[in-house]
């Protein structure tokens, strides 16, 4: 998905080179392409600067950064130093956490980490077994590649390490949804489906179900109470132009912490 803020033309895509004075080009993140859209539209109405952003997913958002293919990558996972080169600065903008969604007529309004983990990796299959009706659990995950995927493995503990190398441990009959917009639509659509998206995209179609008792708020993860979140990281090369740059800089002010704070983020600043 792309969204280009300013009149930035298809041809001026394919011509205008990466370092173009009047845009910058981010890409990355599905998660952080949702108030990274809102950044840029606030940026170019007082700049007169053109953003481009493009939903990719993290693990192309960091190459697309690495190789230079857009000035600005976003990642919603940690990255790896494998990742990176020298001349790549990882920069956090924002953090969120990670909501297990639930269908909003499925009764169950509490699960601990350790269940949640039991659902995803297939050993618990049915609702009764937490608390629910006896129907049998729809688990829903991201794509390979998503850094919110990426995330909610690391921290649930469903990664597994095969000939040296750690591969997912989630059930492969879960049924996958390319970016938190499908995750919701498959949860709102089934009352025994649970799935798990970036906290800011939660809205009234859904429910978020408390963890270990915690309940998913901007508050508890700014506390350190709720353990399912995650940083969202920007990448750019020590060597970017000033207009990449200069709208890094603005994410990071006052203004652009405000937008993340008014978005459903929690600011670093």
């Amino acid at each position: 998905m792309k969204k280009v803020f300013g009149l930035l033309t298809a041809v001026g895509l394919m011509t205008a080179p990466l370092a173009h004075a009047s845009t910058v080009t981010v890409s990355g993140s599905t998660s952080v392409a949702h108030v990274m859209e809102v950044l840029a539209e606030n940026y170019q109405n007082s700049t007169n600067t053109n953003v481009e952003v493009q939903s990719t997913g993290s693990s192309a958002g960091i190459r697309a950064a690495k190789d230079g293919t857009s000035m600005i990558g976003m990642s919603s996972r940690n990255v790896k130093d494998s990742e990176l080169n020298s001349d790549t600065k990882e920069i956090v903008i924002a953090r969120d956490g990670i909501a297990a969604a639930v269908n909003k007529a499925n009764p169950v309004k509490n699960l601990t980490q350790e269940q949640i983990s039991k659902i995803y990796r297939g050993e618990i299959k049915n609702w009764s077994e937490v608390g629910g009706e006896a129907r049998p659990i729809v688990v829903v995950t991201r794509e390979n590649g998503s850094g919110t995927r990426g995330a909610f493995e690391e921290i649930m503990k469903l990664q597994r390490t095969i000939n040296g190398h750690k591969v997912s441990a989630i059930s492969p009959t879960a049924q996958v949804g390319n970016g938190n917009g499908m995750i919701k639509t498959i949860v709102t659509n089934n009352p025994y489906a649970i799935g798990y998206i970036s906290l800011g995209s939660v809205d009234d179609s859904l429910r978020a179900i408390d963890v270990n008792g915690v309940a998913a708020t901007e508050a508890n993860i700014a506390a350190g109470d709720y353990q399912i979140a995650r940083p969202f990281i920007v990448l750019i090369d020590k060597n970017a132009p000033d207009n990449a740059n200069n709208f890094v800089e603005y994410i990071l002010s006052e203004n652009g912490q405000s937008i993340v704070a008014n978005e459903g983020y929690i600011r670093i600043k």
